[in-house]
């Protein structure tokens, strides 16, 4: 005899199966809404449902942003979404000027060390010194705990006019502190001196309001030391506001010269040229890029090449290229959606192609993986796309600024010994130790004169090796002549940037191993 209970058991499978049908079926299959493929009534309506109907209580805020953020994966992968913090975040990296209490510092041994006082801040005001080490803000003990380096910037940021307790240790004695918190100054020029008689150099490390500005005040100075020609690095810079790149393109570019171009589906043609205005016409021009300079900084090194007015040095750029226009929520959110492509005076399309997210962001290790980061002949030029200066010379499409003079990276000069010091921070570390050892003296510096009698006089080689073993890493027989000659000026920089030169000393100190500034200092401008 058949069992009886099996059927039921078996339509039950069947049923739980239809169920789901039958409900969704209920809500929408009997009341059609009529949708098209080129209007977004379809995920209006989703939305509509989920909250009317779904099952639970729904974060309507939270379902709203993921609709939205997949929304706008499906396009490039620069038209995003920003949450309030986020924006709040990206905008105040371009603005020229956050709210703190105008610090700079690093963290070589778990202890945030001051290294700058910002000038007529907050912090100097209230009597914070080079040197100082941050034990605590707001009474919470942020040393020697393995505290995240940016929630210490984010406990010292807070709005103008807030007060903020930091207690720190200068020379072994803690001091509080209580800072109003004011108005900072984010500088985009990291460096600005000459190197001789007549080249200059200036460091750019972003596009912000005050490009234009500071640039302008940099190579006046320069010009006032005799700068003929001018380098000008804008290595990982990202790039910011576009109308600081017209700006500074403006600066170097003939009247009428063409800077940059802007079309897009629903914008129409746009161009962009010289005015023939710039302070900086006659001075010879040499851009430094890598594979990290971006946005702005492509468009400024495309307008350099496609006019002949400078030589690109370094490596192929980033390969970004389209132009985000911004949609302003009253939340504080936004979202930033592609509306055109930027293309370079020959014609040249900025963008690298996107055929993928995975693909677009893993192109960088791509490059690594090639070979081209290390060698001219892995570079792969489109020749399928090809374009002329306005002198006639050949530079090719595909994504990013070909430069004229390739620079490698330069792996050859890591040894083991090197590689164990840097995992232990060790020539962070060593000058630090060196500034609280001489700190009165090394803090009162002020000429490069002084700071290479200095250096001299401490034995920097002989002292980290010492310091070095103390820490359990011991150079071998020949590893300290293979490693010295870019160690050396590493360390040296590193104690310099102690002294009241500053960032200056940093980057001119670390010149002598800095292959793209060698060859752009021997490059010939056009």
């Amino acid at each position: 005899m058949k069992d009886k209970s099996a059927l039921p058991i078996a339509l039950l499978g069947v049923a739980i199966g239809v169920l789901g049908t039958v409900i969704i079926g209920f809500i929408g299959k009997n009341n059609r809404k009529a949708v098209s493929d080129r209007d977004w009534s379809k995920l209006n309506l989703v939305l509509q449902q989920v909250r009317e109907n779904y099952v639970d209580e729904v974060n309507v805020q939270e379902v709203t942003e993921a609709a939205i953020i997949a929304a706008l994966s499906k396009l490039d992968p620069h038209s995003l979404y920003l949450p309030p913090t986020d924006l709040e975040e990206a905008e105040t990296d371009l603005a020229g000027n956050f709210s703190g209490i105008g610090i700079q510092f690093n963290v070589p041994n778990d202890t945030a060390i001051v290294l700058e006082v910002i000038a007529g801040g907050p912090s100097e005001k209230a009597g914070l010194l080079p040197g100082d080490r941050i034990l605590e803000v707001d009474g919470e003990n942020i040393a020697g705990v393995k505290f995240p380096q940016d929630s210490m910037v984010k406990r010292l940021k807070g709005p103008a006019g807030t007060k903020v307790s930091v207690k720190i240790s200068r020379d072994k004695e803690p001091v509080l502190f209580d800072i109003v918190r004011g108005k900072i100054p984010m500088h985009c020029v990291d460096a600005s001196f000459m190197i001789g008689d007549t080249t200059g150099y200036i460091r750019l490390n972003r596009f912000s309001a005050t490009t234009f500005q500071e640039v302008s005040e940099a190579a006046v100075n320069l010009m006032a030391d005799g700068m003929k020609k001018l380098i000008i690095d804008i290595r990982d810079n990202t790039g910011g506001y576009f109308n600081q790149a017209l700006l500074l393109s403006n600066l170097f570019l003939a009247k009428g010269d063409n800077i940059v171009n802007l079309a897009g589906l629903h914008r129409k043609r746009e161009e962009y040229n010289a005015d023939g205005r710039g302070l900086l016409q006659n001075i010879g021009l040499v851009v430094i890029i890598n594979e990290n300079s971006a946005s702005s900084s492509e468009i400024f090194a495309g307008a350099v090449q496609d006019n002949d007015r400078g030589v690109i040095v370094g490596r192929r750029s980033y390969g970004k290229g389209l132009v985000q226009e911004p949609l302003y929520f009253s939340d504080g959110s936004a979202v930033r959606i592609s509306v055109a492509r930027y293309y370079t005076p020959s014609g040249r399309c900025i963008q690298r192609p996107y055929n993928g997210d995975e693909d677009y962001r893993m192109d960088l290790y791509k490059r690594y993986i090639d070979g081209e980061m290390f060698s001219q002949d892995s570079v792969r030029a489109d020749t399928s796309e090809v374009y002329h200066t306005a002198a006639g010379r050949t530079v090719y499409g595909g994504g990013g600024i070909m430069p004229d003079i390739y620079v490698p990276m330069d792996t050859t000069r890591a040894t083991d010994f090197y590689v164990k010091c840097n995992r232990k921070a060790l020539p962070v570390r060593y000058s630090s130790m060196i500034f609280d050892k001489y700190k009165n003296k090394l803090g009162a510096i002020d000429n490069y004169g002084d700071l290479e009698d200095f250096l001299e006089s401490i034995n920097i080689p002989a002292g980290f090796l010492s310091f070095a073993a103390r820490e359990g890493v011991y150079a071998q027989r020949g590893e300290w002549d293979a490693t010295k000659s870019y160690l050396l000026p590493m360390l040296r920089s590193l104690v310099g940037r102690y002294s009241k030169l500053g960032q200056n000393a940093y980057y001119k100190l670390y010149l002598p191993v800095d292959d793209a500034v060698m060859v752009a200092l021997s490059a010939e401008p056009l």
